[in-house]
């Protein structure tokens, strides 16, 4: 299958879903989500294709936003923010969620934001350092304008991190979804 990578962008998110990733797609990111300071010459060697079939690859999937980032994962309790928490917000409808979230994203300890259906508008993953900082974190969160009301939960334990390498690994089995 010919795709024409310069239809595939986040402005033509129709085109950016639809085509699956294969088993080579899938070795890869999962060499790289294993061990990711391999170069390109390194993977060839270990999935047993040439550089520069690595390399188109891998700029394929980061054209596609497949792969989002080779950053290094940190660990919020290392830096010493030992409470997690998911906060529900309820907004002020008028403007739209925009001027919330930019707000949000000026408070450090906000981790992600999303919007959501139920009860709230927005989700929330928030650290802390401890539970009184946490009431901090939140003071922070009410005082955006536009928010409402928040409603808070403290994470306990994460026995199931955040991981993507069983869909990676599900897709060339399954396909990818269709629009």
């Amino acid at each position: 299958m010919v795709h024409n990578l310069s239809s595939i962008s986040p402005s033509n998110p129709e085109n950016l879903y639809t085509m699956t990733i294969d088993d080579l797609d899938a070795r890869l990111i999962a060499l790289l989500a294993a061990e990711p300071r391999l170069g390109v010459l390194e993977c060839s060697r270990r999935l047993g294709v040439a550089r520069g079939t690595v390399q188109a690859r891998l700029d394929r999937l980061v054209a596609r936003e497949v792969i989002t980032g080779f950053g290094p994962d940190v660990s919020p309790v290392a830096l010493g923010y030992d409470v997690t928490a998911f906060i529900t917000l309820e907004i002020r409808q008028v403007a739209g969620h925009e001027p919330v979230s930019d707000g949000l994203a000026r408070i450090p300890e906000v981790l992600e934001a999303h919007t959501i259906t139920g009860g709230g508008d927005l989700l929330c993953r928030v650290v802390a350092r401890t539970n009184a900082d946490l009431q901090r974190v939140i003071d922070r969160i009410v005082d955006v304008k536009g928010v409402l009301r928040t409603s808070s939960v403290i994470a306990l334990d994460t026995p199931v991190p955040y991981r993507v390498l069983p869909l990676v690994a599900d897709v060339p089995r399954h396909g990818s979804r269709s629009t």
